[in-house]
């Protein structure tokens, strides 16, 4: 399969498996899990091609269950689901990925999750860079995760390294040089 057709597969699964499944008749099972058939015949894809995008997406985006037989997105959706992520220690600092026409809200509002269930974050200024990248030229925040968690926000972290939280207020990011 060539790199085109990867990531035409993986859009249509992150646009079904974090924000409509109901569109192809899917219904996600509690922790955000679908059936691997279904999805495959509502996508009209073979288990070799899905098998292939989740193996090779870069970013991990997608899980199967211990039985191959469940698949789901491993965070960022807008439709109800809870992946039961434990909370988590942070390190003590995270980054987030931004363009600049955002820059002054954030600034001034913090970090929200706008249609998301919680606020992405990355633990390395080169992953929050390359998320910031697909908008314009980034701009990255530094996020004082250990001060938050001080403060009693809490974090949890994804299947694929993405760390969640609520939302960062303002007084907890700075961006850098």
């Amino acid at each position: 399969m060539n790199e085109k057709e990867k990531i035409r597969i993986s859009k249509r699964l992150a646009l079904h498996l974090r924000h409509d499944p109901a569109a192809i008749g899917l219904t996600l099972a509690p922790g955000g899990w679908a059936e691997v058939d279904a999805l495959l015949r509502a996508l009209t894809i073979t288990r070799e091609q899905l098998d292939e995008v989740v193996e090779t997406n870069t970013k991990r985006r997608y899980a199967f269950d211990e039985t191959g037989t469940k698949i789901r997105a491993s965070q960022g959706h807008s439709v109800e689901v809870d992946l039961g992520l434990a909370d988590a220690t942070p390190p003590d600092v995270l980054y987030h990925g931004t363009v600049a026409k955002f820059l002054d809200a954030i600034l001034c509002e913090g970090l929200r999750p706008m249609h998301r269930h919680a606020v992405h974050l990355s633990a390395t200024v080169e992953t929050a860079r390359t998320v910031a990248a697909r908008r314009g030229k980034p701009v990255i925040l530094h996020v004082d995760a250990a001060a938050m968690a001080a403060a009693g926000h809490t974090f949890q972290v994804s299947a694929n390294g993405v760390w969640l939280t609520a939302a960062v207020p303002p007084e907890h990011l700075h961006r850098l040089a």
